[in-house]
């Protein structure tokens, strides 16, 4: 027995008057915007992905493939792995990343601090001089930094700091008004009745700092953190001007000593650009989850 609850049939397709079957309907074009849109990913990709891609080729040639063959030949030994022996022997890349390392621990940790207890300081306490801090924190984010390197230098010449790592880790501690703001942004959206409750607990205004607006500050945190590293990572002006010793070097001026005064050793650079590479593809990978929460996090507020 059939049960009534069967779904019903589809109807058929009619025939027309001569007894040809109908013609098959005409699949739907796909919006012009939707094909703009996976166009220009496919040409962003590219722009991204071809020079990573020649930098890899480039890694596993010779000198003799390199400047006969294209920018895109393949190398004649794909386990070529002399380039990545030199580039780290020569360019003392393991003392780089150590002195990278010292340089990112130390200028993060202080802009971190400094940052987030001048955007506290500004948005809880009410000071004569509130207006105008706001203010030139405004101006010095306008003027260009490259007009006040002369000064800059001749003040970090005259504290006996240059050539030392803690040069680059102040310029960097105290030149970064972005993270102020950053700090701020978040802080005016942490209700003032949390420290009015403390308050009346006994809680001095460090305390309220220390236990209840930096440990609500999280997400700008991890905001400054990205933005800092990945800024600090790819400088090049900065260590090349202050640090002039080999040993301190920083990766950034590691893979400027393969360049000499009759050319460049491209195959090394290409190599050592690898292993520059490697790290932070390897912390994006582990850290992308965090990484995009704290962009997003940061940029609703």
């Amino acid at each position: 027995m059939t049960s009534d609850l069967a779904a019903p049939a589809a109807p058929a397709r009619r025939a027309d008057a001569a007894g040809r079957p109908p013609a098959p309907r005409p699949r739907r074009r796909p919006p012009v915007g939707t094909v703009l849109t996976y166009l220009s990913l496919l040409v962003a990709t590219a722009v991204v992905l071809l020079p990573l891609g020649v930098v890899f080729l480039t890694s596993l040639k010779t000198s003799r493939e390199v400047a006969e063959g294209g920018a895109l030949s393949l190398p004649g030994n794909w386990l070529n792995l002399d380039n990545y022996v030199t580039a780290f022997d020569d360019g003392h890349m393991l003392a780089a990343f150590g002195n990278t390392a010292f340089i990112l621990f130390f200028s993060i940790g202080g802009t971190v601090v400094i940052g987030s207890m001048t955007a506290y300081a500004v948005d809880r306490f009410d000071f004569p001089a509130r207006k105008t801090v706001m203010a030139l924190f405004l101006i010095a984010t306008l003027v260009p930094s490259v007009t006040t390197q002369v000064a800059t230098f001749q003040i970090v010449n005259g504290l006996g700091l240059v050539d030392t790592r803690w040069a680059p880790i102040l310029l960097y501690m105290g030149t970064d008004i972005v993270s102020v703001y950053i700090f701020l942004q978040f802080i005016r959206g942490i209700p003032v009745s949390l420290d009015e409750a403390a308050r009346l607990d006994g809680a001095g205004a460090f305390t309220i700092y220390r236990k209840i607006i930096f440990p609500l500050l999280k997400p700008a945190i991890a905001t400054v953190v990205i933005i800092k590293g990945i800024t600090i990572y790819n400088d090049f002006y900065t260590p090349f001007l202050y640090l002039h010793s080999e040993d301190l070097g920083t990766i950034s001026t590691a893979l400027f000593r393969f360049k000499g005064p009759f050319g460049a050793h491209w195959e090394a650079i290409s190599a050592g650009a690898i292993l520059v590479i490697l790290p932070t593809l390897v912390v994006f990978l582990l850290l992308q989850r965090w990484i995009y929460n704290g962009f997003a996090q940061g940029a609703t507020k």
